[in-house]
């Protein structure tokens, strides 16, 4: 069970060392401009496969809790799937249902662990878990490590840590299955929650320091980006640099070496790469050669 480009690795492994009865994904969405039917990057690899492909709208749906019993997986593996997975599911598969988790649990259990680590912590790594009803409260089978680069972005990580869930899980399972691991408890009150996010959690607070704004700046990046207002305008930032020697009132504008840099509840966050709402992708210096309104004080 998955659904975007996390899922992947994890389902091109399981094909190529166990036999798969059924892959389970969201529903096709709208998407882009036109709005055209779009399906889960899993659904692509699982045609390749030529695996049997199930798109249920909820699992909690009667015919879809039998259609996976019909099916009778001896275990059923969740990475990135969307859905938390009731009594109904997590009892069909004598072997239970195991979890690829993007953080080193009970860390950053919810829906953007990703997101959480790049704007908070300098190591992460991925859990194989087994799933309860809970929100990724359930035992540990097996957890691996890796640091945080300085200038790795949400999706950078998201990459790295596809690809190392999906080998701890191949290393997992069969020990797993012959009852070598031992299922541990996670530790509640070490826990931390990382909330789904929306679209307005990317606006950024001058309030802040810059170093804060730019672990934000790649921890929603490419969801749900970072941005902030200029005249009533959404100016997007895809990368920033925080200039701690100077100092200025959070939200006031400056130039400083020829880019645009705002200041903040700590240092300068300099603009190293912008886009204005509805054009493209550009530098900070050329957006201010186009910008003649950015200014509002003397240059640093």
């Amino acid at each position: 069970m998955g659904s975007p480009d996390f899922a992947v690795p994890a389902l091109q492994a399981l094909a190529e060392n166990w036999g798969i009865v059924g892959v389970v994904t969201q529903p096709d969405r709208p998407a882009g401009r036109g709005r055209k039917l779009k399906p889960p990057i899993v659904k692509d690899l699982a045609h390749e496969l030529q695996l049997p492909i199930f798109q249920p709208k909820s699992l909690r749906d009667t015919d879809a809790i039998g259609l996976i019993r019909n099916l009778a997986p001896d275990v059923i593996v969740v990475a990135a799937f969307g859905q938390i997975l009731k009594q109904d599911v997590l009892a069909i598969p004598p072997y239970g249902c195991i979890n690829v988790h993007a953080s080193l649990l009970p860390r950053w259990r919810g829906a953007a662990p990703i997101q959480a680590a790049v704007l908070h912590d300098e190591i992460t790594g991925v859990t194989i878990m087994q799933m309860d009803e809970g929100l990724d409260t359930g035992p540990i089978l097996s957890q691996r490590s890796v640091p945080i680069q300085h200038e790795m972005t949400a999706g950078d990580l998201s990459a790295v840590l596809a690809q190392m869930g999906a080998k701890l899980l191949i290393d997992t399972l069969p020990l797993y299955f012959d009852g070598v691991i031992t299922p541990r408890a996670q530790v509640d009150t070490e826990a931390t929650q990382a909330p789904r996010l929306v679209k307005a959690d990317g606006e950024l607070d001058f309030n802040r320091p810059a170093e804060y704004l730019t672990r934000q700046i790649r921890a929603y990046y490419p969801w749900p980006g970072s941005f902030f207002y200029l005249q009533g305008t959404q100016i997007r930032v895809f990368r920033a640099q925080a200039l701690m020697l100077k100092q200025a009132a959070p939200g006031r504008r400056y130039i400083i070496d020829s880019q645009p840099a705002l200041g903040t509840g700590g240092g300068m966050l300099v603009l190293s790469e912008v886009q204005v709402a509805g054009k493209k992708r550009i530098s900070g210096k050329d957006f201010l050669r186009g910008t003649h309104h950015w200014i509002e004080n003397q240059e640093v």
